[in-house]
């Protein structure tokens, strides 16, 4: 239960600053980089005691590369979506009631493509940098990952809203600003791009 809590806490701060910065415009052009560190904090803050994944697609990702119990990994996702959920409705209901969410509609293959390919990324560095045994004991990890959000949502987010997380995907739609008919998108691309980088991490790095 403390892992979970932790997963929810981790997940709800990070959606909220979407929600709020990023979705109801209140951080500007700046919303990738108070995202990418509201990410970096909570994974500093969290990662010691659930490994920090905020994310469906890293926990399945970490699953597959043996540093998340097949049996925790149902328990994370949903701890993770509720706090999305959660931090959705606080950011729209009561933070920033006063901002009218306009649905974004994405163009199904360049959103697929993104999603995925910064999943990959995203995932593929929290293995490297947390997980691995070259890389055990460093101070930089959370940096590291919350940057790769920064550099994924300046680059993408007008082209696919930026998720690289299903739990975030979930947020959107509660927003409003996803279609619920388009979840699929980053949820298939996120999950793919997860899993992706766990068979090239093991691939990679052999018996780590």
């Amino acid at each position: 239960m403390k892992k979970l809590l932790v997963e929810f806490i981790g997940t709800f701060f990070l959606v909220l600053t979407i929600t709020v910065g990023a979705v109801c415009g209140k951080a500007g052009d700046f919303a990738p980089l108070a995202i990418g560190a509201t990410l970096m904090i909570m994974v500093f803050a969290g990662g010691h005691i659930s490994g920090g994944h905020f994310n469906p697609a890293v926990s399945l990702g970490a699953m597959l590369r043996g540093a998340l119990p097949s049996k925790d990994i149902v328990g994370y996702i949903i701890a993770q979506i509720l706090g999305a959920v959660v931090a959705s409705i606080v950011g729209t209901k009561l933070i920033a009631p006063e901002v009218a969410v306009e649905t974004a509609t994405i163009s199904t293959v360049p959103a697929f493509v993104a999603e995925l390919l910064y999943t990959f990324a995203l995932v593929y560095v929290v293995l490297n940098t947390a997980t691995a045994k070259g890389t055990d004991g460093n101070s930089f990890y959370g940096l590291a990952i919350g940057f790769t959000v920064v550099v994924g949502a300046f680059t993408v987010g007008s082209i696919s809203l930026g998720a690289f997380n299903p739990a975030v995907a979930v947020g959107l739609v509660v927003s409003g600003k996803l279609a619920a008919a388009q979840i699929w998108i980053p949820l298939v691309a996120c999950f793919l791009g997860g899993a992706l980088a766990a068979f090239t991490f093991n691939f990679a790095n052999g018996k780590d």
